[in-house]
């Protein structure tokens, strides 16, 4: 049993993985140092929004594996899983759906924000399955005794209900089994689209993990710049300009000269993205690399997922004797 304290976290396979994940990850792969880290592609929590689209989710579920072990998620020493392929998941979901109120689901902020926003797109996602869908995440975390969630701000609520789970579940069967699991939250800061909006699949506004030379050079040269700068010597403020926020994330060493040759009007826009697509094509060289050996290796992705699913399921296996025990079933 290690002695490492234990992490979960998850990602939901729905399409391409972007430069606004490769924050994330990498995050991921520093905590492995310190965790005993599972990290599961929750294919379940993909059909709560996509459940009228599961033509690509196969490919997805792969393509992820992929990404995760390019940037450094490494299967010697994190289990990497589906999430269907544990049904321990499902079976302490269930379980918890016994003893914890619907209103306690109805009062996740996500849940009427994001039935709103469906809404307005003509899609109607009040389903069964999206309602439980904090409770699913619980289980998620406890099946595995967690004591730890790297997530964003926006995913704190979700973290609370699994602690309030938790609690409600010790208190009913007079048990110690379940921690209640603290949010690591991640200090990273969001990378725009590049069209300055949120990043997102819909907008197409993302560059791929993927992403070779050309393709980063056309999605750099549709990049927002300063709408007042009109010629190549007019003064800029790259405070407002989706280029220079990229360079914050991607050029840290010439970010301060590139200001002030945009504020003195001595280099273009155009000449700005070309740099910052070199720069990025750098960060994604060794990941594009290792996708290459990957993606030419098929069985060995089938191999490290079948190994963290008898890896996770073990664990999950001996909460699942516990849970039962504890009430009386």
């Amino acid at each position: 049993m290690t002695t490492k304290k234990i992490i979960m976290s998850g990602m939901r396979p729905t399409g391409q993985m972007h430069l606004g994940h490769l924050s994330v990850l990498e995050n991921w792969a520093r905590l492995q140092k310190e965790y005993h880290c599972y990290y599961s592609i929750v294919d379940w929590h993909a059909l709560t929004t996509s459940f009228d689209d599961t033509e690509e989710i196969r490919e997805n579920i792969r393509q992820m594996a992929i990404d995760w072990l390019s940037v450094g998620i490494d299967p010697d020493v994190s289990d990497i899983f589906v999430q269907s392929a544990v049904k321990e998941h499902a079976e302490l979901h269930l379980l918890f759906s016994m003893i914890i109120p619907v209103s306690w689901l109805e009062r996740v902020p996500t849940y009427k924000d994001q039935i709103r926003q469906f809404g307005s797109q003509g899609k109607d996602i009040s389903t069964y399955g999206f309602l439980g869908y904090p409770l699913l995440q619980a289980a998620d975390v406890l099946v595995y005794r967690a004591d730890t969630v790297p997530v964003g701000e926006d995913q704190v609520p979700h973290i609370e209900l699994t602690r309030e789970v938790a609690r409600r579940f010790n208190h009913m069967f007079r048990t110690d089994i379940m921690p209640e699991p603290k949010a690591l939250l991640a200090k990273i800061k969001m990378l725009p689209g590049t069209d300055n909006r949120k990043m997102s699949k819909s907008y197409n506004n993302y560059i791929s993990l993927s992403s070779g030379p050309a393709q980063v050079l056309e999605k750099v040269q549709q990049m927002i710049t300063d709408p007042a700068r009109i010629k190549k010597n007019d003064p800029g403020h790259p405070d407002i300009c989706t280029v220079y926020a990229y360079h914050g994330f991607y050029n840290q060493e010439e970010k301060e000269e590139i200001a002030a040759s945009c504020k003195a009007g001595t280099v273009g826009c155009f000449a700005c993205k070309r740099r910052l697509a070199e720069r990025i094509d750098q960060r994604l060289a060794p990941i594009l690399a290792k996708r290459a050996e990957l993606e030419n290796n098929p069985n060995l992705i089938k191999d490290i997922l079948a190994q963290g699913e008898k890896n996770a399921a073990a664990a999950a296996a001996e909460t699942l004797v516990l849970v039962r025990e504890a009430m009386r079933i």
